[in-house]
């Protein structure tokens, strides 16, 4: 197989590019390249085209330089194309290599969403493709190995909103539904926010990290990440309150007919009202009537065992009737292997410094 690959400059071409094959994903949308360009990422975005002009793959490829000569790249939820022609997949992931380099990356990382051929995790070609273990002996073969960093969940739930809203309460569990219905006889009121809520959002969100014990980043960053995308449309914030007192909150994300749940925050006031039940309904109901036929729940367990520190989250998902997309994850390729064994043998001491940085960070943002 031939094919001609061409870097894109529009965002108007990009969204065409990627409505020709067919696959789609937040992630590789030119508005999120936006936003983490304003964070120190480069992007790049690529096309392969057959001998007829017809678009085959794609992808969006994210650089960052962390000092001087350590370049990396990343390509979230991607590259998009379809896993099971071999021939394609060969010449995308060379060129992706090609292109790594020319940015002098000492490595790639990618994670699309792949599940086995055979499988009945999800009927949505959307949200994952299809690659059967002779794709996943490919990628070894070339020299991708399983990435030791997750950047995005490996698995994730989805809902299909098709249905009407009779049918996906009965597909819930039982005491999801006795829970949803419990914040409405509590008084718990749910409410779409807007820009003027931001500061209220990362309140809400820093508190949470510290209560859950997750690191969150500055103030800023997430004025960017809910803002610009509010502002456009394309997030809203749905904030629970009972009486006056805000007390939850999520941000869904809309890119095509795809909604994304990306963030919750909750306070330890009226938990015993259920305002997170309500509010995962209040969203579910929002995305259906906006036109979207997927709800991402974005996050499940690597391993769907009780030890798992997720284990919590993922049930508490799974009864809103969620499908579980189970994926291999992510995979890199190192271009200049021996910088990549130092980075990965130093990134996790790295990261926990990062964590307890942000933590204490965000305990001086709340003071």
């Amino acid at each position: 197989m031939s094919l001609e690959m061409v870097e894109i400059h529009s965002p108007e071409a990009w969204r065409e590019t990627l409505s020709l094959i067919g696959k789609d994903h937040l992630l590789q949308s030119w508005q999120w390249g936006q936003f983490k360009s304003k964070y120190g990422w480069g992007t790049l975005h690529l096309a392969w085209k057959d001998a007829g002009g017809q678009t085959r793959a794609a992808a969006q490829l994210l650089f960052r330089t962390q000092v001087p000569g350590l370049t990396m790249g990343y390509c979230p939820r991607g590259p998009l194309l379809d896993w099971e022609q071999e021939d394609l997949v060969r010449q995308v992931l060379h060129d992706l290599a090609r292109a790594g380099r020319e940015e002098k990356a000492f490595f790639l990382k990618i994670d699309p969403a792949l599940i086995p051929p055979d499988s009945d995790q999800t009927p949505f070609e959307s949200i994952a493709s299809t690659a059967s273990t002779d794709v996943l002996a490919e990628l070894a073969r070339l020299g991708w190995r399983q990435s030791r960093e997750q950047v995005q969940f490996k698995n994730t739930l989805i809902i299909d909103l098709r249905p009407s809203e009779e049918a996906l309460l009965a597909a819930m569990k039982q005491k999801t539904r006795y829970n949803i219905r419990l914040a409405t006889r509590k008084g718990v009121e749910v409410r779409q926010g807007s820009l003027v809520n931001l500061d209220l959002l990362y309140r809400m969100f820093a508190e949470t990290s510290l209560r859950d014990g997750f690191a969150i980043r500055s103030p800023d960053y997430y004025r960017q990440a809910w803002g610009a995308f509010i502002d456009s449309g394309g997030a809203v914030p749905l904030i629970a309150s009972v009486g006056e007192e805000p007390v939850a909150a999520i941000i869904v994300f809309r890119y095509g007919d795809i909604a994304y749940y990306l963030y919750g925050m909750s306070l330890e006031l009226h938990r015993d009202k259920m305002p997170t039940y309500l509010l995962q309904w209040e969203a579910m109901r929002w995305a259906k009537e906006a036109g979207c036929r997927i709800y991402d729940m974005w996050g499940a367990p690597d391993r769907i065992e009780d030890s798992d520190p997720m284990y919590g989250v993922y049930k508490f998902k799974e009864g809103f009737g969620g499908c579980l997309v189970e994926t291999p994850g992510a995979f890199d390729l190192p271009l200049r292997p021996w910088i990549y064994r130092i980075y990965t043998t130093g990134m996790p001491f790295v990261l926990s410094i990062m964590r307890w940085v942000g933590r204490a960070s965000t305990r001086q943002s709340l003071d």
